[in-house]
């Protein structure tokens, strides 16, 4: 089963200011998240933060946060940015 990838509107505008290096390290993750799910313990400080929500850290100084609902082959990934700014 392959999961469907939705990135919001403001992750768009976060990705497009990201170095290239970053940007291949999010397009690496997001074909994970489309192959196994949102849950995705072999990236770097991958946590879950509750209500359906999770993170991981892209470097040391970028990360990407998406939702999805458990039963439902939708992710939304809804940041993408510096982690002093990311919304958890």
């Amino acid at each position: 089963m392959q999961y469907k990838i939705k990135i919001k509107k403001k992750a768009n505008r976060g990705l497009k200011k990201l170095p290239v290096n970053v940007q291949k390290l999010l397009f690496l993750l997001i074909e994970d998240l489309k192959a196994d799910g949102p849950i995705q313990k072999s990236w770097n400080n991958f946590s879950p933060l509750g209500d359906d929500k999770y993170h991981c850290h892209l470097n040391y100084r970028y990360v990407a946060c998406w939702t999805s609902r458990q039963g439902e082959i939708e992710i939304e990934v809804y940041y993408v940015g510096s982690r002093e700014k990311a919304p958890y």
